[in-house]
C-alpha cells in the first residue's frame, strides 16, 4: 500500500507493508526505480527512516544515475506500528522485517547503507540472503562493539524527558550530543530534534518505542561484547564502504583498520567532527558516498559485459 506524504517537498512517497506477524511497517521511498542499483537505508537503533532524506534525495536525484532509494523505519520507530512484545525489538526480527519489505517491493538485489544497528542487520542479511547485497557502506559499526558508547546509548534511549517545545528539545539532544557533534550548526541542531521527537497531541516524545529499552537490557557491560567478525566474513564477496566518526565512541579506528586488513574490496571514510553516527547529510559525504555506490556499479557492469 502506497500513499503520498505530505511534506518533505513531496520528494518521498510512503509505503507501509505488513511483517510476517502482521505489524505495519513504514517506509520511504524516494524517486523511480531505473537500470541502476536500488539504495537500501537501515537506521541505528533509535532512529529513523528521516535520517537519510539528504542522502536519499541526493542519490534519487542524481543527474546522470537517478535510482530508488528505499529507507526504513523499523518496527516501533517512526510511523511503523509498535510491537506489543518488547522481544521482538531484536536485530534477527528486524532482519525478517527488511526482507519482508524488499519482497513487497520488488527489490531483488540492492547496495545497503547501514547506520549502527543498520548495519549489524546488514551483516546478518549477507548469511541470509547473499544475493541480496551488491555494496555496503557501513556507517559507524564494525564486528567490534565499544562498551563505553553502548553503555552512552543505554543511559538514554527510552529515558529521554519531556520537552515543553522544540527550543526545549533542541538543548536536549545538545546536552547529549554535543561531544559528538562540535560543529553541527543550529540549523543542523533543530534538524537533530525534529528526528528526535514528534509532535503527538500537542506533546513532544521520542520518535520510538519507549520500550525499546529492553534490547538493552541483555548487555552486560562488566564483561567484553562478543566479536561478529564470522557475519561480516559474509560482505568479503562485495564492495564496502566503512565510515567511521571522527569522534565516535562505540567503532574505534582500530576496528576500522582491521576490517580494511581483513576485506579485500573495503574502503574507508572518516567524518571529520562527528561522533556516533555519522549524520550523512553534508557535501562530503553525500559525495563520498555517491562516489562509492556509482564505482561499485561500475565495477559489477564491466565484470558482467
Amino acid at each position: 500500500m502506497t500513499t503520498l506524504q505530505d511534506g518533505e517537498n513531496s520528494l518521498w512517497r510512503s509505503f507501509r507493508c505488513r511483517s510476517q506477524d502482521g505489524l505495519l511497517l513504514h517506509n520511504r521511498v524516494y524517486g523511480s526505480a531505473t537500470a541502476h542499483w536500488p539504495v537500501v537505508c537501515l537506521p541505528g537503533l533509535a532512529r529513523t527512516s528521516a535520517d537519510f532524506h539528504e542522502l536519499a534525495t541526493h542519490l534519487s536525484t542524481h543527474p546522470q544515475r537517478p535510482r530508488r532509494v528505499v529507507a526504513m523505519d523499523y518496527r516501533g520507530r517512526g510511523r511503523s506500528d509498535f510491537d506489543p512484545n518488547p522481544a521482538n525489538y531484536d536485530v534477527r526480527v528486524e532482519m525478517q522485517d527488511v526482507q519482508d519489505v524488499l519482497t513487497a517491493l520488488g527489490v531483488h538485489e540492492a547496495a545497503i547503507v547501514g547506520t549502527s544497528r543498520g548495519g549489524l542487520i546488514a551483516m546478518g542479511l549477507s548469511a541470509v540472503r547473499p544475493g541480496l547485497i551488491r555494496a555496503v557502506a557501513l556507517n559507524d559499526i564494525g564486528p567490534v562493539i565499544e562498551g563505553k558508547g553502548l553503555a552512552r546509548i543505554k543511559g538514554y534511549v527510552g529515558k529521554l524527558p519531556q520537552p515543553k517545545d522544540f527550543a526545549e528539545a533542541v538543548a536536549l539532544v545538545k546536552r547529549i550530543a554535543s561531544q559528538h557533534f562540535p560543529r553541527l550548526s543550529a540549523q543542523e541542531w533543530d534538524r537533530f530534534a525534529r528526528r528526535t521527537f514528534k509532535e503527538e497531541n500537542g506533546r513532544l516524545l521520542a520518535d520510538y518505542d519507549p520500550q525499546l529499552l529492553r534490547s538493552l537490557e541483555a548487555f552486560d557491560l562488566e564483561k567484553p561484547l562478543p566479536a561478529l567478525w564470522q557475519y561480516y566474513e559474509g560482505l568479503k564477496g562485495v564492495p564496502l564502504l566503512s565510515i567511521r566518526g571522527e569522534h565516535s565512541d562505540l567503532f574505534s579506528a582500530g576496528t576500522q583498520q582491521e576490517m580494511l586488513a581483513r576485506h579485500p574490496l573495503a574502503e574507508a571514510y572518516v567524518a571529520v567532527g562527528e561522533g556516533h553516527a555519522p549524520l550523512l547529510g553534508d557535501a562530503a559525504a553525500l559525495r563520498r558516498i555517491t562516489q562509492f555506490i556509482l564505482a561499485a556499479e561500475d565495477k559489477a557492469r564491466k565484470r558482467a559485459a
